[in-house]
């Protein structure tokens, strides 16, 4: 079970294993009092239950995690592409690890800040999805560089003004390695990137010509372009993905790379598209003397949602046959009811991501059979409060906890320092049996 291509990647495994050895207190959310002043190894041995944490809280799935990781790792073998998850999605070396063990590529980032975390947990061949035109951030990717011969790091560039601070700032930095960069294509109306192929051969062409630049192949993200999987969506996502290729094919035989080639693209939403339009890359190397890597660089399937990706992922049940699981939920507790069909919950805004929907109730806590009536929808959320809507006649006591389905991995993770890992999601009473710490 490991992604396809070179061996896993290095973290530093004592450092990862050392965050367990962190003192707990009350500025993580939901601990119990009588885990602060503790390490989470020391609280973990005392076999805590999650009823013995407060609310609200978010959990991870430890077997869903597990399973996850397996099939996405499966999946990009089968295909023949390489897998450099977005790390940006969890901010979790712990997961970090668990991936790269999985025999991924590398762990892509989104600033250079988030890289400098990676390098701090010993991460070995980082990309940089996005230009890094900050002097300090560049000096100290220099310094990296020249200090560490076996790091690997890679940024991306979508205009010749990009390219020409870049190597600005860089001749004055220390050593004489050169900073791999990608040229990043984008589309009409979608995020960062050249708007045409013609643009991006002049960025290439100032990225060779650069002092202390080298080229290293071509970037993009076509989940800017579309969100949903109508016709005219997979449509666009095809033509941007082909666009690609064609970019990458002229690069090659007009001799620009001095290196073999990195192609990446693929968010959590179209890896099937990536692999269809740009996985034959890999079998042209002869073409033009030049080696292709093709890189995915999907973060969320590690986590995967019971929203926006379990409604557009290629992965997601029913579409697989060996599916992604959902491994984070949300719990809530009744405080109020102050109409008949109106409760409010515990848990808001600061606790739990809405901007690719909504919250959905999915049973009540402390019992393998829920009694939840399936009727019961979240319709809003404060900073603080859930507004649960229930059909008249629901009985929902006030100290009610219940589990929610959550959206969107990626606004999750951020607001939380502190995640617990529980044995099983569904048990009536679940076992905490890790924390995840994110570094947000």
């Amino acid at each position: 079970m490991t992604c396809a291509g070179r061996n896993a990647v290095a973290i530093d495994d004592d450092v990862v294993a050392g965050l367990g050895d962190r003192k707990l207190g009350p500025e993580h959310k939901g601990l119990p009092p009588a885990a602060w002043g503790r390490t989470a190894r020391e609280f973990l041995a005392t076999a805590p239950t999650l009823d013995q944490f407060e609310t609200p809280l978010l959990t991870i799935d430890r077997s869903a995690v597990e399973s996850n990781v397996a099939v996405m790792a499966d999946w990009a073998s089968a295909a023949g592409v390489q897998l450099a998850p977005h790390g940006k999605t969890t901010m979790a070396p712990q997961l970090w690890a668990q991936q790269l063990a999985a025999g991924c590529w590398g762990i892509t980032l989104a600033t250079i800040w988030q890289v400098q975390v990676a390098r701090a947990f010993g991460v070995g061949r980082v990309l940089l999805a996005n230009a890094l035109v900050d002097p300090v951030g560049l000096h100290w990717v220099a310094e990296e560089l020249a200090n560490d011969p076996a790091f690997e790091f890679v940024c991306w560039a979508d205009s010749v003004e990009t390219v020409v601070l870049m190597d600005a700032h860089l001749r004055s930095a220390p050593g004489a390695a050169k900073v791999r960069v990608l040229v990043e294509l984008g589309g009409p109306h979608g995020r960062t990137g050249a708007r045409t192929v013609e643009q991006a051969h002049a960025i290439a062409t100032a990225i060779v010509a650069a002092e202390r630049l080298t080229l290293a192949g071509v970037g993009g993200y076509e989940g800017a372009l579309a969100h949903d999987r109508s016709a005219d969506g997979i449509d666009a996502v095809r033509h941007f993905l082909d666009e690609m290729a064609r970019l990458h094919r002229e690069l090659a035989a007009a001799g620009s790379y001095s290196e073999g080639a990195i192609v990446t693209a693929g968010g959590s939403a179209y890896p099937d598209l990536v692999v269809e339009r740009l996985a034959g890359l890999a079998d042209e190397q002869g073409a033009a003397g030049v080696s292709t890597a093709v890189v995915l660089r999907s973060g969320a399937y590690i986590i995967h949602d019971d929203g926006f990706y379990a409604g557009i992922s290629p992965l997601a049940a029913p579409r697989s046959e060996k599916p992604l699981r959902s491994a984070m939920h949300g719990w809530a507790r009744t405080i109020s009811r102050p109409e008949p069909e109106l409760a409010l919950l515990d848990a808001g805004k600061r606790d739990l991501p809405f901007d690719e929907g909504l919250p959905v109730p999915q049973r009540i806590a402390g019992s393998e059979v829920s009694s939840l009536d399936p009727a019961a929808t979240v319709s809003a959320l404060n900073d603080q409060h859930a507004f649960l809507r229930l059909p008249a006649g629901a009985e929902l006591p006030i100290g009610t906890v219940l589990r929610l389905g959550l959206s969107h991995p990626c606004t999750a993770f951020d607001k939380w320092r502190l995640v617990p890992v529980i044995d099983d999601a569904d048990a009536a009473s679940p076992r905490v049996v890790d924390f995840l710490h994110t570094f947000f």
